[in-house]
């Protein structure tokens, strides 16, 4: 057993021990995701004095149903509680509560790598890369637990790169010896495209746009699913079985069914059921 390092239940959201950070430090726009424009650094104004959110029960039926996909992967709490204290931004130094805000995202960032190479080192395919995945699972947990003046300086896309080279690798030894498998879709712009029923098993997906893609009984087994773009994609009796990289904000963006086959490392978002 590693010392120290993530386990899957860290690299969920727990709002109970944070500070509310992303209500606070993220901004958006006003959209079909948001009812308000709110700016970076300032509080929404949904967030209560106990950090806890007053609409929270009905943020889809309110217009912010960009607050019901998103996840920091645990990065809250651990900049609450670990990189801060458990000091309250509230009740903090300005400078401190500045720094709070700034180094937030950057651990979102880590902990997102995190999710990322915990699942890899989870896929018996990947074993060949394992001894590396675990070297680097370490490094990045590690520079979660830097101090707030490292982290502010830390070169996250220079570390992502050397956690992407890896996560590439891994993506071809999980998708080999699939027959026919040359279903190169990296990237691809697929906004509204009728895949209904297409054969994408095995498909390399990474940053392919699907909004609003009909991907009704789609067969998207062992398909690589970084960085997608899932928003109101429908996955209505798709089978997702073995699809990897593949995280609950995604998941929670599209639309689908009790048919839809999931993987094991996401749960069924509990609005599909309500929408259909």
């Amino acid at each position: 057993m590693r010392d120290k390092t993530a386990e899957p239940a860290d690299l969920r959201g727990d709002c109970g021990n944070c500070f509310g950070l992303c209500c606070v430090a993220l901004p958006f726009a006003r959209s079909a995701d948001f009812a308000i424009d709110k700016p970076a650094g300032k509080a929404c104004p949904n967030l209560g004095e106990d950090h806890r959110c007053g609409i929270h029960a009905r943020l889809r039926e309110s217009g912010f149903t960009g607050c019901t996909v998103y996840d920091c992967f645990g990065a809250g709490q651990k900049v609450s509680q670990v990189t801060f204290g458990g000091r309250d931004r509230r009740t903090a130094p300005r400078e401190e509560a500045r720094r709070m805000l700034e180094v937030f995202p950057v651990v979102r960032q880590l902990h997102e790598l995190l999710w990322y190479l915990t699942e890899a080192l989870a896929l018996p395919a990947a074993r060949p890369v394992h001894g590396e995945l675990r070297r680097l699972l370490d490094r990045t947990d590690g520079l979660t637990r830097l101090s707030p003046e490292e982290l502010a300086a830390l070169d996250v896309p220079a570390h992502r790169q050397d956690v992407n080279v890896l996560l590439l690798n891994t993506s071809e030894l999980v998708r080999s010896g699939i027959p026919g498998r040359g279903k190169e879709r990296r990237g691809a712009d697929l906004v509204g495209a009728r895949l209904k029923g297409a054969d994408l098993h095995g498909a390399n997906l990474r940053g392919a746009c699907l909004i609003a893609a009909d991907l009704t009984g789609a067969d998207l087994r062992r398909a690589d699913l970084i960085g997608a773009d899932l928003r109101d994609t429908d996955l209505t009796d798709a089978d997702l079985t073995g699809a990897f990289f593949l995280t609950q904000p995604q998941l929670n963006a599209a639309r689908g069914s009790a048919g839809t086959r999931l993987p094991e490392s996401v749960a069924r978002p509990a609005h599909w059921t309500a929408r259909r």
